[in-house]
């Protein structure tokens, strides 16, 4: 797995006016699917959970990393003051456009965070995937392990998952990959981190 396995997610291709790690600024659908009570989900060594208040200092000290930044849409290098509890307290409202897990290794010894995964729905049946992971835990399996949890556990109940990985982090796409998503093709999408639309890999993955 390569050393820049830290974020897929997709992202805009258009103007960047994103907000601060958030991923998309489109309503949630009209049927009224989207937020609502997030499940835990096992995931070996570890439990995919919803964010909570107290995730904020961690989420804070990650995402200060460039490394991690840079390898995301919407994660800002420097990261601004509060910018981290507001994407908690986004996480957590009933309002929000993502669900987003803690991977959570406490009862492991490995810290109550070590990074997160998360879905948008995009239409009914449709969700994109993302997920970004401490640089102190990159080439361990827990993205591998994270992701492959969520895939299985489909809490949306979508049919098909859509997610990219920048061109200069295959060890995100092979994270992807090895959750059983296809290449779908080559795109552009900006990051706030590098000023910059990066080259990205596009993957499909069809549930059922």
């Amino acid at each position: 797995m390569g050393s820049r396995m830290n974020q897929t997610r997709l992202v805009t291709k258009s103007a960047p006016d994103v907000q601060v790690f958030d991923r998309t600024t489109e309503p949630r659908p009209a049927d009224g699917s989207g937020a609502g009570a997030q499940q835990t989900i096992p995931a070996g060594r570890f439990l995919l959970r919803p964010l909570r208040e107290s995730d904020a200092g961690l989420i804070r000290l990650y995402t200060a990393d460039r490394r991690v930044a840079e390898g995301t849409r919407a994660i800002p290098h420097p990261l601004p003051p509060g910018a981290a509890r507001q994407y908690v307290a986004r996480a957590m409202s009933p309002d929000r456009n993502e669900d987003v897990w803690a991977i959570d290794a406490s009862e492991s010894g490995l810290g109550e965070l070590l990074g997160v995964v998360s879905l948008t729905r995009i239409e009914p049946e449709q969700s994109e995937l993302g997920f970004w992971i401490g640089s102190g835990f990159w080439n361990t399996g827990f993205a591998t392990e994270a992701v492959q949890a969520l895939v299985a556990a489909n809490p949306h109940g979508s049919r098909t998952l859509f997610a990219e990985a920048f061109q200069d982090n295959p060890g995100s796409a092979k994270v992807l990959t090895n959750a059983g998503f296809s290449y779908l093709g080559d795109a552009e999408s900006w990051s706030v981190a590098r000023d910059a639309r990066v080259p990205t890999w596009t993957y499909l993955r069809r549930m059922g």
